[in-house]
């Protein structure tokens, strides 16, 4: 893929267009070279092993999935149905939710603050990653917001020696809602929320920086951001090439699919976008996989250090 970005820089986008390169490939990388902001965002490395459905699953259906390490199980919360009762509800799921995510975990570590709008402050976040403001799109926000803020998450941990780790709580401790008449029946949005104790520890002691312009070009693919996510946490990691076989890939990434075949395609989709904003990541496809080989992180540690800073000062604040 690095041919792609140096022709983009020669040559420009109309030459790569003309090559052998997927336009969806080609628009990716010359968003990413083209974007100047310099932004950096966090995750909890759990979230980059193991991720949520892409797909809106039926509501009271809990979500699992596992990978190597990692096994995560999202409960259901509870919310007001149309009698006023308190009726099963559904968990999060697409790009919309993800970028929810990244936008609560990154402005808890840069503010250094376990209290995190959800308003003004998440719709100006959203538009600098391309989400479209009002309509259809921020309802998609909205309701996201509202099933991260009510659902359960479990990550069953996997430690090196054996050990077992557990994270076992809402994610959101506490939330204000308010009602929202542009929502089917008037649905409750939150607007405020203060993220749980376990869940700001964790991702204090095993945070994994991306960038934001990677995160842009590609924000409305829920598959990329998985495994963007994966390869930021993996790749600069490692000590040696590792080989990676479709099965454990698609136990990871593609739980829902049934036919191997279908997977591998878009699975390789979506990594030809993620190669196209993560420009250090070196990968090999064989027949029986892929293999890794240490890599460069997305953010330079030295970066990294300096964007942690208020967190770091204001860790009392956290608890």
């Amino acid at each position: 893929m690095s041919n792609l970005h140096d022709l983009i820089e020669t040559q420009g986008k109309a030459a790569a267009l003309a090559g052998d390169y997927s336009r969806s490939v080609v628009e990716a990388a010359s968003s990413y070279l083209a974007d100047e902001d310099g932004g950096i965002g966090f995750l909890y490395s759990g979230w980059c092993q193991a991720a949520l459905p892409h797909r809106r699953l039926p509501d009271g259906q809990v979500w699992q999935i596992a990978s190597e390490r990692v096994r995560l199980a999202v409960e259901p919360g509870l919310q007001p149905g149309p009698s006023g009762d308190l009726v099963a509800g559904g968990v999060p799921y697409g790009s919309r939710a993800r970028l929810i995510m990244l936008y609560l975990q990154s402005e808890a570590l840069r503010t250094g603050s376990r209290e995190v709008e959800l308003g003004r402050s998440l719709r100006d976040w959203l538009g600098r990653m391309g989400i479209p403001q009002g309509g259809k799109s921020q309802r998609e926000v909205r309701e996201q917001a509202d099933r991260i803020a009510r659902c359960r998450f479990t990550f069953h941990i996997q430690a090196p020696g054996g050990r077992i780790g557990l994270v076992n709580q809402n994610i959101v401790d506490r939330a204000m809602f308010e009602p929202h008449a542009d929502l089917e029946g008037g649905t409750l949005f939150t607007e405020t929320c203060k993220l749980s104790e376990g869940f700001v520890e964790a991702l204090c002691r095993h945070p994994v920086p991306v960038e934001e312009a990677a995160v842009r070009a590609i924000s409305n693919n829920s598959a990329a951001l998985d495994v963007y996510a994966w390869l930021a946490y993996r790749l600069h990691a490692l000590e040696k090439p590792t080989s990676v076989s479709w099965p454990a890939l698609k136990a990871q990434f593609g739980p829902g699919v049934s036919r191997m075949n279908n997977f591998r395609a878009g699975f390789l989709e979506s990594l030809r976008l993620v190669l196209a904003v993560y420009r250090r990541a070196k990968i090999e496809v064989e027949d029986r996989g892929l293999v890794l080989h240490p890599s460069l992180p997305p953010v330079a540690p030295r970066l990294v250090q300096g964007r942690r800073l208020s967190a770091t000062i204001n860790r009392k604040i956290f608890f």
